[in-house]
């Protein structure tokens, strides 16, 4: 039997346990599913198009250079209606194929790929040009037809050849690797262009290639295309680690050493283990899967614990590399579906299901216990992806109910009226301003084949093999003409197990004698996940003598304590955003003992951090839930640290909005008519959060909302934080305040500008929208572990000049793709200080081989500066290799 065949021929072996959903429910799921990309899909083209992407919260489209950068992210972004052309083949396997036919036209019409911006080489790979092959394949498959599209003469082939031809040049590199950004309109030429300066990329950047440009090649008959990925995909393996067989996450494209040298099956890796395995479907060459079975063995060797799937140091495989997991794995146990195996694909999608019902959807990142480590989740199909291969492995009716869950929750937190919004925070249901293309491309696909009978579907599916970003390649280029003219590198007898082969279809008998095996796998995981709610390590008092001022009692509006400070050699440095660092100087202290109390003022602070950190006040939800909201619209709000603890109260506060008078709420409230009964609305500054508070609690106010002065803030891009008292009781205070930065904040007042009554609803985490009240469920209270951006750390060797040197580097890391943690913020006439603020430090390399330590295990007066800021980089590294790969 082919070989080809005999992978897709496990689809084919059917069973049930249990009570079997009905036909006229998978129809009415199927359905819904259609409902839900018609409103995705038409609030693009009524909003957005044609912008690449669509802001479903502010009703606009994302245009690159008009809205603020959100670093690398927006490197998807080329000016060329990304997700318009991302969810061709979705129209038709949808049956859309008149809106098919129509954006066919419009892609031919409106996009232009010769734009002078710089873009990922792999997001173009996998969006734009796979969906035009997709595109490509679905129009010649409606023109054999003879019904549709028969005035097609291959124009999307033509745009295809254009667009590959354009990335090319990113391929011109000593290694064959490719650069991972690439100029459209100039190529790689430097800084001039803004790319060629690069060294380094992620493994599946560089091996992500060879589906969509062998397609490529075998469409157009140039071999040029399939000759420069193979090579890429050559060197890599060329690459690996020959003792554990594993590759590496990030290499350096022109030496071939590997910079990042943790493995995993998530965030930069994944996509290289699914094409390796897909190019052997797709394209018939023995080799590639040759090359898939030895790592797949060293992946269940090293890296699956199941049903944890847990990042090693190749070099030393038996060591963790670090104690989380990122939401990029979830497509796994659909490639263990594909490769056959079929049991650790169950164990793994089953501790994925119990996540994502703990939090209703997975977030970016969680630990081993199951917290929470990143809180965003910006819609990724990958759980999906999974629950459809399985259920079309086994048939089980389990894998429906959870394409349900997936449905339902997509609906109750994530649809908004111009579409679906990306959620910022999992803990509380906020969103962020955000729809991305692989939205549309992906999660539609796999829910609709999920419900969707043989009858449903306008193709056979076992005829095509999905990529990465799910475009549709015909498997009948297998038969195409290899035209490749490089010799491939094969792999020697020497290095091969035939034990690690499987040329025969699986038996599915011999996988399930017993119909309720599945389901004996299931229990214990689901057992381990509803049990796994440790608590955080209790706080520890720092065993030093105390100095005369102690940390917890610091107020930055107190000359005494300033004066305090300046004796201990403790400095204070404004920052933009209205933060203050400290930094300790041991030699500008007044004394010996002066600048010891200093070292133990600073060590007292990180300790209060720590604690602070522990402790932590997750972030609050303001849910605009007037009309014509209905609760779609959630806002990332900083809780304080006073007033009603929202936390403890099942429903929230519930109140109409009005602008206070004065704005900053700092004097009497002159306008107390209007407050009364109300929500107030107040402004950032020139007074203590806590006074804004008494002024509206005595006008009669039931809660308030301060919103950031400083113009283009935005929870994106600063870490979000907690509203501190006034260093006196606050007990008086009794009414819920929070704080939206300047973004969130417009979003509200350009609400109440429109319809002038706006509703709202101040809770601890977004309420099931349409309902009013969500259902309170059985959670573990979960705990951010996103690295923050300061510890402090005393100083008493440092210059001033070295401290203005390396303060920025410390301050300013880059948050914009990291789910902020809630940081401690006392404001005085517009400044407010940062307890934790990070103080100077000279940097140092970090070792790559240095093991992240658990965040809550280690205390933090035990750990060095050195330990803490580079579990810090550790954090922040792999979650923006996380953005570069597979959004």
């Amino acid at each position: 039997m082919p070989p080809v065949l005999c992978l897709l021929m496990l689809f084919g072996a059917l069973w049930s346990y249990g009570e079997a959903m009905s036909r006229e429910e998978k129809q009415k799921f199927r359905n819904q599913v259609v409902e839900m990309f018609d409103h995705a899909y038409q609030n693009y083209m009524d909003h957005a198009y044609p912008a690449d992407e669509l802001m479903p919260l502010t009703c606009r489209g994302r245009v690159r250079g008009l809205e603020p950068s959100r670093g690398d992210v927006d490197d998807a972004l080329g000016k060329f209606s990304l997700t318009l052309i991302d969810t061709l083949d979705t129209l038709v396997l949808l049956n859309k194929t008149t809106e098919f036919e129509a954006a066919v036209r419009r892609v031919l019409s409106d996009v232009r790929l010769d734009n002078d911006i710089v873009v990922s080489v792999f997001e173009t790979n996998i969006r734009v040009l796979g969906g035009l092959l997709g595109g490509h394949s679905m129009a010649m498959m409606l023109k054999d037809g003879g019904q549709h599209m028969q005035w097609y003469q291959d124009e999307l082939l033509h745009m295809a050849k254009d667009l590959g031809l354009r990335l090319l040049p990113a391929f011109n590199t000593s290694s064959g690797l490719p650069y991972p950004r690439i100029n459209l309109k100039h190529g790689v030429r430097g800084p001039e262009t803004r790319t060629g300066t690069e060294t380094d990329t992620c493994t599946a950047c560089a091996g992500t290639m060879i589906l969509e440009f062998a397609a490529l090649s075998r469409f157009t008959g140039d071999p040029v295309f399939e000759d420069h990925a193979r090579r890429a995909l050559d060197f890599l393996w060329e690459k690996r680690q020959r003792n554990s067989n594993l590759v590496g996450t990030t290499i350096n494209i022109h030496s071939g050493e590997w910079v990042r040298r943790d493995s995993g099956v998530g965030a930069g890796i994944d996509s290289y283990y699914e094409y390796l395995l897909k190019a052997y479907i797709l394209l018939g060459d023995d080799l590639f899967l040759q090359r898939f079975n030895i790592h797949y063995a060293s992946i269940m060797k090293y890296i699956s614990q199941p049903p944890l799937l847990l990042d090693v140091h190749i070099h030393k495989p038996l060591l963790p590399a670090r104690t989380w997991m990122d939401s990029l794995l979830a497509f796994f146990p659909g490639l263990q579906v594909l490769k056959g195996d079929i049991r650790p694909a169950i164990e793994t999608h089953e501790m994925l299901y119990q996540v994502t019902k703990k939090h209703n959807f997975l977030p970016e990142a969680f630990t081993t216990d199951f917290r929470v480590h990143w809180a965003q989740h910006p819609l990724r199909p990958e759980f999906a992806e999974s629950t459809y291969f399985l259920y079309k492995a086994t048939g089980d009716p389990y894998y429906l109910e959870a394409g349900r869950t997936i449905l339902d929750n997509l609906n109750r937190f994530a649809r908004v009226p111009c579409g679906f919004a990306a959620m910022k925070d999992v803990r509380t249901g906020s969103h962020e301003d955000r729809m991305d293309s692989f939205f549309l491309a992906e999660m539609f696909k796999y829910l609709f084949l999920l419900f969707a009978e043989a009858e449903d579907i306008p193709f056979d599916v076992e005829d095509y093999v999905f990529t990465t970003e799910a475009h549709l390649l015909p498997l009948s280029l297998s038969t195409a003409p290899n035209a490749s003219s490089i010799p491939s590198n094969k792999t020697s007898d020497e290095e091969l197990d035939d034990s690690n082969f499987d040329w025969t279809c699986p038996n599915t008998r011999l996988l399930f004698p017993d119909p309720a095996f599945p389901r004996s796998l299931r229990e214990p995981i689901r057992s381990a996940v509803d049990k796994s709610c440790p608590r955080p390590a209790p706080y520890r008092e720092p065993g030093m003598g105390r100095p005369p001022l102690r940390a917890q009692d610091f107020m930055a509006n107190n000359p005494e304590h300033l004066e305090l400070l300046r004796r201990m050699g403790v400095s204070l440095i404004h920052l933009k955003d209205g933060r203050v660092q400290l930094v300790q100087h041991a030699t500008q202290a007044v004394s010996a003992v002066a600048a010891e109390d200093g070292v133990r003022f600073m060590q007292e602070m990180m300790e209060l951090s720590s604690q602070q950190q522990k402790e932590q006040l997750p972030p609050r939800a303001i849910q605009i839930v007037s009309h014509p909201f209905f609760g779609r619209v959630v806002l990332t709000a900083g809780p304080a640290q006073f007033g009603t603890d929202l936390s403890k109260s099942t429903t929230g506060v519930r109140g109409f909005v009005t602008v206070a008078e004065p704005y900053s709420g700092c004097s009497e409230i002159t306008n107390a008519e209007y407050v009364q009964g109300h929500i107030a609305l107040l402004q950032r500054g020139q007074c203590m959060f806590a006074e804004k508070a008494r002024n509206i609690q005595r006008a009669g106010a039931i809660g308030g909302i301060v919103i950031d002065d400083n113009e283009g803030s935005s929870s994106d891009t600063a870490p979000l934080f907690q509203m501190a008292g006034d260093g006196r009781s606050t007990d008086d205070i009794t009414l819920p305040l929070l704080f939206l930065f300047h973004k969130e904040g417009n979003i509200l007042l350009e609400a109440l500008k429109e319809y002038r009554e706006v509703e709202v609803l101040l809770s601890d985490k977004a309420r099931d929208r349409g309902v009013g009240v969500q259902e309170e469920e059985e959670d573990c209270q979960t705990e951010a572990t996103t690295p923050t951006s300061f510890e402090p750390v005393s100083q008493s060797q440092m210059s001033t000049e070295e401290l203005d040197q390396s303060a920025p580097e410390e301050v300013y890391p880059a948050q914009e793709e990291v789910s902020p943690a809630v940081e401690v913020i006392k404001e005085e006439e517009e400044k407010a200080v940062d307890p934790q603020a990070e103080t100077a430090q000279p940097k140092e390399e970090r070792d790559s081989e240095k093991m992240e330590e658990p965040r809550g295990d280690t205390d933090s007066n035990s750990q060095s500066v050195d330990e803490l800021l580079a579990d810090w980089r550790e954090d922040l590294e792999a979650f923006k290799q996380m953005e570069k790969d597979e959004l």
